[in-house]
């Protein structure tokens, strides 16, 4: 007789979350509700987050040929700031989702539907996170401060996106994607086209992975009422995830063209390159990507860290010739 020695899930323990993570392992338990509001136990939303920060750096320090300390320091405050609005956006998310997270099987353990936490704690987590971002944001120039503020209203707005449009996969990247022009500007000092094009590249791309993302919800969705791109798409997904794919890399490329025109043909041609190969690692997607299996929606969702990373050391080694 066979036995089943997989060891059972910590109690609390996010119906999507990452096997074994280490909220469930190591944090202290009173902490585990507010970590797991902030999806610190599904970490590659906090990467989807950050990794247009860093395109946007790397495309400014293309344009400017310049690599300074400011820029270390660049890297290391988006990258705390995208962990801790991340963490706010998504503890408002579930503050206001949470009669809808109640009805789906994917989100009905989440903190606040499943009694872990209160919506005032909830409340009052939300907004120490977001003030220990302000405290970061606040060490960039003022172009940045104000696009930091901006930001707020995409981040406010999309919960409640579904409510109201087959589309709220476009708010999400408008959103998810703030940190490509705040980048840039805390950089630079101001915007310019190649990061607005970088903007928009991360927007269809958002719609390409969270498209794929949607369908695990689908079915649900359709009973309570929530639009999605996933319901709008239905038997056509492949069709518009392959337009999402290719604006992804028209924008991306045209944003790369933009930044380097000023550098040499090696160097332009080696930065085109990462757009090219998040492309490939988006066909490769796009080809196993199957709607009616839910493990492999997320596989592939979670995958996108990876695709994001590609194109950085095209450009490290594009500064470098």
């Amino acid at each position: 007789m066979t036995q089943n020695t997989r060891m059972p899930e910590p109690a609390g323990t996010v119906a999507d979350a990452v096997r074994g993570n280490w909220v469930d392992r190591l944090a202290p338990v009173r902490t585990r509700p507010f970590l797991r509001l902030s999806r610190a136990d599904r970490p590659v939303g906090t990467w989807l987050l950050y990794l247009p920060c860093l395109w946007a750096l790397a495309l400014a320090v293309l344009a400017t040929d310049r690599f300074d300390s400011f820029a270390i320091w660049i890297v290391a405050g988006c990258g705390i700031g995208a962990f801790l609005m991340r963490g706010a956006g998504c503890t408002w998310n579930d503050i206001t989702d949470r009669d809808i997270d109640g009805s789906v099987a994917r989100t009905r353990s989440r903190p606040i539907p499943s009694g872990q936490t209160s919506v005032k704690a909830a409340m009052i987590w939300m907004i120490a996170q977001a003030l220990l971002a302000f405290g970061i944001i606040i060490t960039f120039p003022p172009a940045a401060i104000a696009l930091g503020i901006l930001a707020l209203l995409p981040v406010a707005v999309y919960p409640f996106a579904k409510r109201f449009t087959w589309w709220p996969q476009v708010f999400l990247g408008l959103a998810f994607n703030w940190g490509a022009l705040l980048a840039w500007a805390a950089y630079t000092g101001g915007l310019g086209l190649a990061p607005v094009m970088l903007y928009l590249a991360g927007i269809a791309w958002t719609l390409f992975y969270d498209t794929i993302y949607a369908y695990q919800d689908a079915e649900d969705d359709a009973l309570i009422g929530v639009k999605s791109t996933a319901r709008l798409f239905g038997d056509q997904a492949r069709w518009w995830l392959r337009l999402f794919l290719t604006l992804t890399v028209i924008l991306f490329g045209a944003a790369v063209v933009l930044a380097a025109q000023d550098r040499s043909i090696l160097s332009l041609v080696i930065a085109l390159g990462g757009p090219w190969a998040l492309g490939w690692h988006l066909t490769w997607q796009l080809l196993r990507f199957d709607p009616d299996d839910n493990d492999v929606l997320l596989r592939l969702f979670r995958s996108n860290r990876d695709a994001g990373l590609i194109p950085l050391p095209f450009f490290a080694v594009a500064f470098f010739v």
